[in-house]
């Protein structure tokens, strides 16, 4: 029976790999920090399927002693700092998880089983302010935030220990990838949110940052599925995964706010406090790679994916209000 340990397993798709994985016949660990406040919403409806351990990516005892004590065949790191404009705030909490973190957990797994396959969870940000379009493999990199800079030393580590020490290890390039368990904060999410409050009269207004921004959003159930795939190869290799098109935010909101029937130059404020003292101003992928060596494509459309978390919001909202 084939064993995955996955880090980061409360999040968006830390939950959608586990389901995909017990899915498909694993057993399934998840690390999860020890915090005053425990969130396991997003794994709630299969907990009871998986094994949660306490471990923690700034201590590397307790990675190597998750190895030791489970065996792993394959690890999953997608544990991160990964709010970008947090990353301004806490600069060195970000490095110590996403950049440091990663070399942990490689340095764990070259120490306790060599023969563990890796996937490391890299980031469209570090192609930040981007040399070509669309973005490849090949791309050079220009990472424009701390977040994106701690995911070029997570992704170059990866390289690096494959290639010194023979390690099955790959970096999954993803570019924004949404849901209806993204968080909150993320521009996503708190579009779909306040389109729902605004809809059932909760709301009048939402305060939005740069509407020019373009991104390539894609659906993170699709994108899990990649992570899979390349651990499944016959060699370890790193893949860009992404949809190929490219969005502003602007679109967003119209999808959004149009499914509900209102117009979201209505109710959308500019807030300076959400411009990024250092912007990306388009992500598009190339995932020719994956398409042609790992067989993987997206599934769930731009419109397909906003009316999907406009529904789930839609429901949240109306489960949220007083009966």
């Amino acid at each position: 029976m084939k064993k995955a340990l996955i880090t980061g397993i409360t999040g968006q798709d830390g939950s959608y790999l586990a389901e995909f994985l017990l899915d498909k016949g694993y057993d399934v660990v998840g690390m999860v920090r020890r915090t005053s406040t425990l969130n396991f919403e997003r794994i709630r409806h299969i907990q009871d399927r998986l094994t949660l351990v306490q471990g923690d990516l700034l201590d590397q005892v307790s990675l190597i002693d998750i190895l030791k004590e489970h065996r792993p065949t394959e690890v999953y790191n997608l544990a991160a700092q990964s709010f970008v404009p947090t990353s301004w705030q806490q600069p060195v909490l970000t490095g110590e998880f996403t950049a440091l973190g990663v070399t942990r957990m490689l340095e764990a797994v070259r120490l306790v089983n060599p023969e563990i396959r890796f996937y490391q969870a890299s980031s469209s940000e570090i192609f930040g302010k981007v040399r070509e379009v669309p973005q490849r493999e090949t791309t050079p990199l220009y990472p424009r935030s701390p977040y994106g800079v701690a995911k070029v030393y997570g992704h170059w580590i990866t390289v690096n220990y494959r290639e010194s020490y023979n390690l099955f290890a790959c970096s999954g390039i993803l570019f924004n990838h949404e849901s209806p368990r993204r968080g909150l904060e993320f521009v996503t999410r708190k579009s779909t949110y306040g389109a729902a409050r605004i809809k059932l009269g909760l709301a009048q207004t939402l305060p939005m940052g740069n509407l020019e921004a373009r991104r390539d959003w894609g659906y993170a159930g699709d994108y899990v599925r990649a992570m899979w795939l390349m651990l499944q190869q016959d060699q370890p290799d790193d893949y860009v995964i992404a949809t190929g098109e490219t969005h502003s935010v602007r679109e967003w909101l119209e999808e959004c706010f149009g499914y509900l029937g209102l117009k979201w130059q209505d109710h959308v404020e500019i807030d300076q406090r959400f411009i990024r003292p250092a912007e990306v101003d388009q992500l598009i992928g190339d995932a020719t790679k994956a398409r042609t060596k790992l067989g993987w494509q997206p599934e769930v459309s731009f419109q397909q994916l906003a009316r999907l978390m406009v529904d789930a919001d839609m429901a949240l909202v109306q489960r949220q209000l007083p009966h």
